[in-house]
């Protein structure tokens, strides 16, 4: 249990390391009922696992953290060798290739991360000591899963990644999101992208991929965190950037919010009514903006009002906000978005990001 009182889990690579001890053991002494694994901090993980065709395999539980996997049987099946050698990983079906530059495993090679590989390797020295193995980590399932994971965004191909980096999966931990997106801003750095246009998911992106044109792999989804994006792509040494989305996002952002979900912050109308207000507008025009109940009413309402300027404005603030956030090393430019593209306001240099084009997705 964690503080919040919700269960722990184990990663991918706690089940995979677990699942290849026991395959060695099937081999050697015979299937045991459980097995028992140290993770990367040292701590200790003790599993049930089962026999499949050609190995072993445990059955991954998450906890009570939201987790895609959560339920996925990970395999193992082993080939060894008389003679000492390496531990050599090989993706089996559902287990995805990377393909791209700046990930922490080579391209070529299977997505099965440096923790998980030491893992896996330290279980299976334990039991078949320095014989070369050729472990293939399987996971049944797991190309249709990572559909719905970052992996097609960070260039891994064929399905899901072998992460975990302490073995314990931590339910709410932002850990795992955050790397992904600092992975995926790698991944980009290492293709030669410099101008890097950011939005909040996946609905925003394909609204500025519309508005502006833009091709390829040249845009970050945020989600609730622009703030930590910003950060690292300022450590990372892009060049430029195109904050941009939908007003019920961005406008938090004006608002000097980085970390925008529900629960954090919000400030959207209180952004938009001082606009208004400093903008001329009557007391009583500022008090219906400020008792919208959503985004969409308070944009119907300033078309009604004729402020619909108001965006360019609360644009040029998002940017000079998300500027200062680096101290002006990373400009950034800004520009809001409605879902279907109309650009409904942006920056004087938003304009410069117009038919972008990134490496191939």
């Amino acid at each position: 249990m964690n503080a919040a009182g919700l269960r722990e889990g184990v990663t991918t690579g706690t089940c995979a390391a677990a699942a290849a001890k026991a395959a060695a053991l099937l081999l050697t002494e015979g299937l045991p009922e459980r097995v028992t694994v140290t993770g990367p901090t040292g701590r200790e993980f003790t599993l049930d696992v089962h026999a499949v065709p050609g190995g072993c395999a445990v059955v991954k539980d998450a906890g009570d953290d939201a987790d895609a996997t959560d339920g996925m049987t990970v395999c193992a099946s082993l080939e060894v060798s008389e003679e000492p050698g390496e531990v050599v990983f090989v993706a089996g079906p559902g287990v995805g290739t990377v393909t791209l530059p700046g990930m922490k495993v080579p391209p070529g090679e299977p997505a099965i991360n440096p923790g998980p590989r030491r893992m896996i390797a330290d279980a299976l020295r334990e039991v078949l000591g320095d014989r070369a193995v050729r472990v293939t980590i399987s996971i049944p399932g797991g190309e249709e899963v990572a559909r719905r994971t970052f992996n097609p965004r960070l260039g891994v191909v064929g399905g899901l990644s072998v992460l975990g980096t302490t073995g314990v999966v931590r339910p709410m931990d932002e850990a795992a999101l955050l790397a992904s997106m600092t992975m995926e801003l790698s991944v980009m750095q290492s293709l030669g992208v410099r101008r890097l246009v950011i939005t909040f998911g996946g609905t925003g992106e394909k609204a500025l991929r519309r508005a502006f044109g833009l091709e390829g792999r040249c845009v970050v989804q945020a989600g609730n965190y622009p703030g930590f994006v910003l950060d690292e792509a300022h450590r990372m040494g892009f060049e430029r950037g195109l904050l941009g989305g939908h007003p019920g996002k961005l406008l938090k952002v004006a608002a000097g919010s980085f970390r925008t979900h529900n629960r954090d912050a919000d400030g959207r109308l209180e952004a938009l009514c001082t606009q208004a207000a400093i903008a001329g507008a009557p007391a009583e025009t500022v008090r219906r903006l400020y008792e919208c109940r959503t985004t969409e009413n308070a944009m119907d309402l300033l078309e009604e009002f004729g402020l619909k300027g108001l965006w360019t404005t609360l644009a040029a603030v998002a940017a000079r906000r998300a500027t200062d956030r680096s101290f002006g090393e990373l400009p950034i430019e800004a520009a809001f978005v409605d879902n279907e593209g109309a650009i409904l306001g942006e920056t004087s240099g938003a304009g410069t990001f117009r038919g972008l084009q990134g490496p191939a997705v």
